[in-house]
C-alpha cells in the first residue's frame, strides 16, 4: 500500500508539472532560445556574406567594412530582441514610443557619445587613412590597428598603445603618411660662409647616391636654401618609400658628419662678431685712452 501511495503521489506531482501554464511556459523557454539560436546564426552568415561583398568592392576599404558590419550586427540583435519581447508577451509599441522621449533626454546625457558616433560615420565615409596607415593626429602619430564605432587605435613608434576618440580625431588635422606609395625626407645641412659650396653639395650627392632606398624618381633635391646669421644651409631632398623613410634620415645624418670631417668642410656653430674701438672717452674729461687699458681699469 505505501509503494501505491507513494506512485501516486508522484503522479499527481507530475500532472500539477505538466499543467497547461507550465507547458506554456516550457514552450516559451524553448522558442525565446531558438530566437536567440537562430537570430545569432543568421546575423553571423550576413556579417560573413557581407565581409565577402566588402572585399570585392574597390570603393570599401577595410576600414569602412569593419565599421558597417559593426552596425549590421548591431541592428541585427536590436531586431532578435524586438523578436523575443513579442514571443514573452511584452508589446514593443509603447517601448518604442517611449523610446521618442527617452531619446530625447539621452540625447543631451551622451552628446558626447553620439559626437563620437556620428565622427566615426564622417571618418569612414571620408576614409582618411586605412588599417595599417602610419598617421599624425594633432601631437600624436602612429599606425592605425584598429577603429569601432567610438575610436581609432593607434599604436606610437615606441610601441604604445593609444585610443583616440573618433570626435577628436575628425576635428583636427590628419596627416596621413602612407597615402601615397613615396615621401619625401627632409634634411638640411650647415656649412661654413668660407667652406666651398660646391665640395660639399658634391660629398652630398656620393651619400645619397649610394643609398638603395632612394628612389631615382622623383629625382632628389640639393641646393642652397637659406644664408643665415653663422651658416649656409643647405636642403637635401630625396624620395623614398614610407617604409625607408627613417632608414635614410638616420644613417645620413651620420655620414654627412664623418665626410663633412674628412673633407675638413667646417660644421658650423652660432657666433657673434663683436668689433670695439681702439680708443674709448673717459667720463668728466675731454680725453680717450685705449680699449685695453680702459678694461684693465
Amino acid at each position: 500500500m505505501d509503494a501505491q501511495m507513494e506512485i501516486r503521489s508522484l503522479w499527481e506531482s507530475m500532472q500539477l508539472w505538466f499543467n497547461e501554464e507550465s507547458v506554456s511556459l516550457l514552450f516559451s523557454v524553448v522558442g525565446i532560445l531558438l530566437i536567440l539560436i537562430v537570430g545569432k546564426i543568421l546575423i553571423v552568415v550576413l556579417r560573413k556574406l557581407m565581409g565577402r561583398v566588402f572585399s570585392k568592392s574597390r570603393k570599401i576599404n577595410e576600414l569602412m567594412a569593419k565599421f558597417l558590419l559593426k552596425i549590421v550586427s548591431v541592428i541585427g540583435w536590436t531586431f532578435v530582441l524586438l523578436i523575443v519581447l513579442t514571443q514573452m508577451g511584452v508589446n514593443p509599441a509603447p517601448i518604442l514610443a517611449g523610446l521618442g522621449v527617452t531619446g530625447f533626454i539621452l540625447g543631451f546625457a551622451f552628446q558626447e557619445t553620439i559626437g563620437n558616433l556620428l565622427a566615426g560615420v564622417m571618418i569612414v565615409l571620408n576614409a582618411p587613412f586605412r588599417i595599417g596607415d602610419y598617421v599624425e593626429v594633432g601631437s600624436m602619430n602612429g599606425t592605425v590597428r584598429d577603429m569601432d564605432m567610438m575610436s581609432v587605435t593607434l599604436a606610437t613608434p615606441d610601441n604604445k598603445r593609444v585610443i583616440m576618440a573618433n570626435k577628436l580625431i575628425w576635428g583636427q588635422a590628419i596627416v596621413n603618411y602612407s597615402y601615397t606609395d613615396t615621401r619625401r625626407v627632409e634634411m638640411g645641412v650647415s656649412i661654413a660662409y668660407d667652406s666651398d659650396v660646391g665640395k660639399a653639395k658634391e660629398i652630398l650627392w656620393d651619400i645619397i647616391n649610394s643609398y638603395p632606398e632612394v628612389l631615382r624618381q622623383p629625382a632628389p633635391v640639393i641646393e642652397v636654401n637659406k644664408l643665415n646669421d653663422s651658416s649656409v644651409d643647405l636642403v637635401v631632398r630625396p624620395w623614398t618609400k614610407p617604409a625607408d623613410y627613417w632608414t635614410v634620415y638616420f644613417r645620413f645624418q651620420q655620414e654627412v658628419l664623418e665626410k663633412f670631417r674628412a673633407a675638413q668642410v667646417e660644421i658650423p656653430f652660432p657666433q657673434v662678431d663683436v668689433h670695439m674701438p681702439e680708443n674709448v672717452p673717459v667720463p668728466g674729461l675731454d680725453a680717450t685712452v685705449p680699449v685695453k687699458e680702459a678694461l684693465k681699469s
